[in-house]
């Protein structure tokens, strides 16, 4: 207590607390005007960067009434071999294979190294669902890693759980960060077992000037809405093994001799296309057609989520009661998502704050959530356990998603939009100890929540989602 506090009667102390607290605005939760009323761009309420040129290629594949990639055409005509043949400019790779989703061409990499089946595969604790749910497709058992305080894969940790048994290592580039890709590779060498990468969440992004996806002996992309090429669903591996490849290609669903059409200039390296399954993991024209226009304009919607993030980074870095989420190197992530953990507090009241100050966000490792990129809900791979016998396998893991509060980027993001981020983010840290001790005036039910999360109590009804202002900005005519 300093001499100004001592010189105050017990009385008056009361007082004086009050009167500091009118300095501060209620956050929203606690009934106070919200820092905005529009819901929070994403690519769910349609904050989507297509242009009028994605759409007429769209359009024009669909009038071509060609909507299958093994037609009577030569490779190079068709959507698919069009944008595979972009993609391998652009990543600077042998071979890309356009297939039905992200999780398909990570299971077709898995099963055309070939893994033998039964193998235990690597991966982190924290990624999306699809990572062990592609192992699985390709006949193997994940086996689940820790991840540190800034959630990349624990190397440490990998290595105290080797066996024998592991035949490849999944690494994730979780929410577009880059993992440690030259201590992970040769820790891998090191084991004499193929490094995989699941590039899924970080399209475009690079370490150390080297493109997330080619540092392994394949990567595999997803064009899913959200992310950084977009055709609703879709996906594509990068490779330069040519046997890899070929397989690959087989086993996604070219069948009775196409497969000569990915080897224009010679023989497949593989003697035939009978001895491998079929699984029609497929892209179609229509997708494809629109990725090809969509990645003219890839460059910026890249520069689009590296400004919005460093933006908000910058302006939040000086505060001490976040910890923000650290790259293994310097710029080496996409942008697309803000992750923080909470010093102190609790990360859930702390999300459900910024929500209803008009911002999503996410405690990732919230007990009140399904949230399937953590690994306690991927029950399917533990039968019969209860969830804290499945959080107590990887205990740190537990406890950092448990901190963490994911706020998604939209690469739509006006310069409004990321000041309300900001504001709002400042606003719950800086009233944190002493909101705790409030009730939280939307914990009454479902429908008091959705009012908090579209602008606090009593916020102006919303009939449906608009997008953020400025859009245009970054998105030219034809964005819908």
């Amino acid at each position: 207590m300093n001499a100004e506090n001592e010189a105050l009667l017990p009385a008056q102390l009361p007082l004086r607390r009050e009167a500091e607290r009118v300095e501060h605005p209620p956050l929203a939760v606690h009934g106070g005007s919200p820092v905005r009323r529009t819901p929070w761009p994403t690519y769910d309420k349609g904050a989507v960067f297509v242009h009028a040129e994605d759409e007429a290629a769209a359009l024009r594949a669909i009038r071509s009434h060609l909507y299958f990639r093994y037609d009577q055409r030569a490779q190079h005509e068709t959507e698919c071999g069009k944008l595979e043949e972009l993609l391998c400019c652009y990543f600077g790779s042998k071979h890309a294979l356009a297939t039905s989703s992200g999780t398909t061409a990570l299971a077709l990499a898995l099963m055309a190294a070939p893994i033998p089946p039964g193998s235990l595969v690597a991966c982190p604790g924290f990624t999306f669902v699809a990572t062990p749910s592609a192992i699985v497709l390709a006949g193997c058992k994940p086996l689940l890693v820790e991840v540190d305080e800034n959630l990349h894969m624990d190397l440490a940790d990998l290595r105290r759980r080797w066996t024998p048994e592991i035949k490849a290592i999944v690494v994730v580039h979780m929410r577009g960060f880059a993992a440690d890709m030259a201590a992970l590779a040769h820790f891998a060498a090191e084991m004499g077992v193929p490094v995989f990468e699941d590039a899924v969440p970080a399209l475009g992004a690079e370490l150390a000037g080297r493109k997330l996806g080619t540092f392994g002996l394949a990567g595999a992309f997803s064009t899913q809405s959200d992310k950084s090429l977009n055709c609703g669903e879709g996906g594509f591996l990068v490779t330069d093994d040519s046997v890899l490849f070929a397989r690959a290609v087989v086993l996604s669903g070219a069948y009775e001799g196409r497969l000569r059409r990915h080897f224009p200039d010679g023989d497949p390296p593989i003697a035939t296309d009978l001895d491998l399954p079929l699984f029609s993991f497929r892209m179609d024209e229509i997708r494809a057609a629109l990725l090809c226009a969509e990645m003219e304009r890839l460059p910026i919607r890249l520069d689009c989520f590296r400004s919005n993030y460093d933006y908000v980074a910058t302006a939040l870095a000086d505060l001490d009661e976040i910890a923000i989420r650290q790259p293994v190197a310097a710029g080496a992530y996409l942008g697309e998502a803000f992750i923080f953990r909470v010093r102190t507090g609790d990360a859930k009241w702390f999300a459900r704050a910024l929500c209803c100050e008009g911002i999503d966000a996410r405690n990732l490792g919230s007990d009140a959530d399904s949230n399937v990129r953590v690994f306690w809900n991927w029950r399917f791979m533990f039968p019969a356990m209860d969830v804290g016998a499945i959080k107590a396998m990887l205990p740190n893991t537990t406890a950092y998603l448990e901190q963490a509060v994911d706020i998604p980027l939209s690469s739509t993001l006006s310069k409004q939009d990321c000041d309300h981020l900001i504001t709002a983010v400042r606003r719950v840290a800086g009233a944190i100890e002493l909101a705790m001790g409030k009730p939280d005036v939307t914990r009454a039910g479902p429908s008091d929540a959705l009012g908090c999360a579209l602008g606090g109590s009593g916020a102006d009804p919303l009939t449906a989602p608009v997008p953020a202002a400025g859009l245009a900005q970054t998105a030219p005519a034809g964005r819908r």
